[in-house]
């Protein structure tokens, strides 16, 4: 896997009684699938750091997150299967999460940097002091973001394309995804050139610089961003955990609260307000994080 081939994720009918009720037929690429520790949409947003930093010969890669990260969690894992060295630079003050727990074991270095530090990560000269301890490392911004990780992403286009006659369809309408730094959606809307809107559910408030960094990356057309963040990031509540229970009990599909249980509770309500029309075909893309539902289960 020298050039970091990605596994296929696939197409599966996404059979809900609202969907039927409403004439909507939906299908989701089930990234959650393709591998158990780079998992989901982590995978294609690393693949082309992975291969700059192969290219550039780094000894490691370094990276911010929380203390529940998939990208950090994806980017250890990576670093042990691939041979490169891992370091990654957390939100907040020294806490034992599971996440935690699996990134030291994967062999990454950890750092905490306080709240306050954390803020700082989008400062001019933030890297410098890391750059100066860690030299020659390749430096992944928060998230897997920028444009190697949306380039990595349009690849994810191509798999459900190539699956499409699976189901029996020639085409779909729309996707409808999760979006919390928003690069994966903007990959995929630079893949897709226009054919098909890309929604993006965002599971943190539209002040938070989702919609800026999607124009930066894709421009201003091809897609559509919707707040699914019901109140703030990482923000649960019994209305959406019981709907991720009746889901999960529906199609056997495991989601979690961060991100694909808002974007599909978020879709549910658009289907419900009639924003779809009868005969309409979606892909749902499940962009993985399981391993964070450990942090409230």
């Amino acid at each position: 896997m020298s050039d970091f081939s990605l596994p296929q994720a696939p197409l599966q009918r996404l059979d809900l009684s609202w969907l039927r009720h409403a004439g909507i037929e939906a299908a989701v690429l089930r990234l959650d699938l393709i591998d158990p520790l780079i998992s989901g949409n982590k995978w294609f947003k690393l693949r082309h750091h992975l291969l700059q930093a192969r290219k550039a010969d780094a000894p490691g890669l370094i990276s911010l997150g929380g203390n529940h990260s998939n990208h950090l969690h994806a980017l250890a894992a990576a670093g042990k299967r691939f041979g490169f060295a891992t370091a990654g630079l957390l939100r907040g003050h020294p806490q034992e999460t599971p996440t935690v727990q699996d990134l030291r074991a994967l062999g990454m270095d950890l750092h905490w940097l306080g709240f306050g530090g954390y803020r700082n990560r989008h400062e001019p000269g933030f890297w410098e002091p890391w750059q100066a301890r860690y030299p020659g490392w390749h430096c992944i911004p928060e998230g897997g973001g920028g444009h190697a990780g949306a380039q990595g992403c349009g690849l994810i286009v191509a798999q459900c394309r190539a699956q499409l006659a699976t189901l029996g369809w020639t085409d779909y309408d729309a996707w409808w995804l999760a979006a919390g730094t928003g690069t994966t959606l903007a990959g995929m809307v630079l893949e897709e050139a226009g054919r098909h809107v890309v929604h993006g559910a965002l599971a943190v408030p539209l002040d938070h610089g989702v919609p800026e960094t999607v124009t930066a990356l894709a421009g201003a057309h091809g897609y559509q961003l919707h707040d699914a963040s019901r109140g703030g990031f990482a923000r649960i509540d019994d209305t959406l955990l019981a709907f991720i229970a009746d889901t999960e009990r529906q199609t056997g599909m495991p989601l979690e609260a961060l991100y694909t249980g808002k974007a599909l509770l978020a879709l549910r309500d658009q289907v419900e307000a009639g924003c779809f029309a009868p005969g309409t075909r979606l892909v749902f893309l499940h962009t993985g994080g399981l391993q964070g539902r450990r942090g409230y289960l």
